[in-house]
């Protein structure tokens, strides 16, 4: 019953000779031969297709019933990983392999593109997770939700659930184009520049579980925003459309391409072109299709677009694109203005309609049924049909009359969903860390809450000096989840060892920060050598080194120049 496709892999010459040199797998350059495992099975049988084989026999027949390379492999075209085994500590990550860390659940992502929910879809949301999650959910960094302890059996009842009010988790992981971000305002703001939905909806419709974009060299990431305060942090994704105005051509995009984080972390470059919305799906396609037939193959390591930008730069990517994919020159346009404010969307705002948007804060993105279910209640009684996740582990309640705002935020607020959050509550996000994640080394949900709650206590009387923000990224392992090299305080998980004996800890990195969180310059965080910090001491160092801040900062100076500028021994 397996359903071969060849089709993307078949368009490029599999005969091609190869260049002079070592080859690194480039369809267009190398040719289709795959070189190594991972390419060979995808090119036997692509992702898309364990669909049917979860629902005719995995999920009839049980987990054991699930061969090694669809478990590992091709489930992740269908949003599912298995998660973590309990009771392996970090120490052991390395040393053991998938099957030897994954436990017979999964981990589920629901793809929401531009992180919208309807009403609707927020209930179908809710009620997946209280029935078949254990009540788990998190809003993640990407916009989307995420389950826990998702049996197989269940698999094929939840995408009926969700694909019967309009929601997929279709190309939520895997070598595929994964979500894409968008502005949370989109269509609602009253300082839009434009409204990135109908490219969102355009590209969702043509080219999410097509085929021929499938089988990508690795994941690609992508980020659409018209609105000014540049909130879809555009600098770390494969490709990103910002909002601009030129000044003969109007309202478009202003294209940028190569960003990534991770183990070798890269911002994004502007190619310099501007992009008028009826094209820019079909740039985006085109920025897709150069990954898919010049990206990197034969190392993952080395399989995402900013290797590929490293190596041809922006003027090369825009002579390929323009002469090999669109048939035509783009012309010049301006980069976006410098952000009119957070990105993150907290607080009670006017939308230009005369209602408004309520954009609260959970405790780095942990929510639950209880809280889904909860909020659902809230939206009806507030008169709201539409709610959005944000890149930033938050959410926003749209469409609030006057008069009931108050009443939305105090329910929030019951909810553990505050609209009024403290600078740290606001500016920490976490990854999903070892309570589930198969990569992780230590904690980092609970480890970043207890890190909040005694900031709040601690620095409360400071608080009000805290005039620029000071973001706090929690990540589990090197992979930068949650965006440790653009965060104030970055924190990557690690064992460090104190008196002989590892605990828990993490590398601190500093300094970092993007456009989309109130910079005037998006730039990588610094390491300091030696200084790490373990996951016990967390709250002592954060509040030591924010007091040294606020004792040396000369007159609005953030927190990211500062460490700059700032010796070692007062960052420690």
């Amino acid at each position: 019953m397996t359903v071969t496709d060849h089709s993307a892999a078949d368009a490029r010459p599999a005969t091609r000779p190869p260049r002079a040199g070592r080859s690194n797998g480039q369809w267009k350059v190398d040719g289709t031969t795959p070189l190594n495992g991972n390419e060979e099975w995808k090119q036997q049988d692509g992702g898309l297709n364990v669909r049917e084989r979860i629902e005719q026999v995995y999920s009839r027949e049980g987990f054991a019933s699930i061969p090694p390379q669809d478990l590992s492999g091709r489930f992740r075209w269908w949003g599912l990983y298995t998660q973590r085994k309990p009771g392996i500590d970090g120490g052991r990550t390395a040393q053991l392999d998938d099957t030897e860390l994954s436990d017979e659940y999964f981990m589920l992502r629901v793809r929401l593109d531009g992180g919208a929910l309807t009403l609707e879809q927020l209930r179908t949301v809710a009620e997946l997770s209280r029935d078949f999650a254990r009540g788990t959910a998190d809003i993640s960094d990407r916009q989307n939700i995420q389950y826990h302890w998702i049996r197989v059996e269940d698999v094929p009842e939840i995408w009926r659930r969700l694909e019967a009010v309009g929601l997929q988790t279709t190309e939520a992981c895997g070598d595929t184009p994964r979500v894409i971000l968008g502005s949370p305002l989109a269509g609602i703001a009253k300082d839009e520049i434009l409204d990135p939905t109908p490219v969102i909806d355009e590209i969702l419709q043509r080219y999410v579980g097509d085929p021929e974009l499938a089988n990508l060299p690795r994941k690609f990431k992508s980020a659409i925003t018209g609105h000014p305060s540049l909130d879809v942090v555009h600098e770390i994704n494969d490709i990103s459309l910002v909002g601009v105005r030129h000044p003969e051509l109007g309202a478009g995009y202003d294209l940028w391409v190569g960003g990534g984080l991770s183990t070798s972390p890269r911002l994004a470059e502007r190619l310099g072109v501007f992009v008028a919305p009826d094209e820019a799906a079909e740039v985006w396609l085109g920025v897709i299709s150069i990954f898919r037939d010049y990206g990197y193959r034969r190392l993952r390591n080395k399989a995402r677009l900013k290797f590929l930008l490293a190596e041809w730069g922006p003027k090369r990517f825009r002579e390929v694109l323009e002469t090999e994919y669109l048939g035509r020159a783009l012309p010049d346009g301006p980069p976006p203005a410098p952000p009119t404010g957070p990105g993150d969307h907290v607080g009670v705002h006017e939308q230009k309609d005369g209602r408004f948007y309520v954009g609260a804060a959970p405790t780095v993105g942990r929510i639950s049924a209880d809280v889904l279910l909860g909020l659902t209640d809230l939206l009806e009684a507030a008169g709201s049909q539409r709610v959005r996740l944000t890149p930033h582990q938050k959410l926003v309640v749209l469409d609030v009359a006057a008069d009931r705002v108050e009443a939305l935020a105090a329910g929030l607020e019951t909810l553990g969903l505050t609209t009024d959050p403290s600078p740290f509550r606001r500016n920490t996000m976490a990854c999903t860390g070892i309570e589930f994640c198969k990569l992780a080394i230590v904690e980092t949900k609970a480890t970043a809450a207890t890190a909040i709650r005694e900031l709040e206590q601690r620095l409360a009387d400071v608080a009000p000096q805290l005039d620029t923000p000071i973001t706090l990224n929690v990540n589990g392992c090197p992979n930068s989840c949650a965006r440790i090299q653009v965060a104030d305080i970055g924190l990557k998980g690690q064992l460090v060892t104190i008196d002989g004996e590892q605990t828990p800890g993490f590398q601190v990195h500093l300094g970092g920060g993007l456009a989309s969180v109130d910079r005037d310059e998006a730039g990588l965080g610094r390491t300091v050598r030696g200084l790490k910090v373990t996951a016990d001491d967390l709250p002592d160092y954060v509040e030591r080194v924010v007091r040294t801040f606020l004792s040396q900062r000369e007159s609005g100076e953030s927190f990211s120049t500062w460490t700059r500028r700032a010796d070692e021994g007062a960052l420690q």
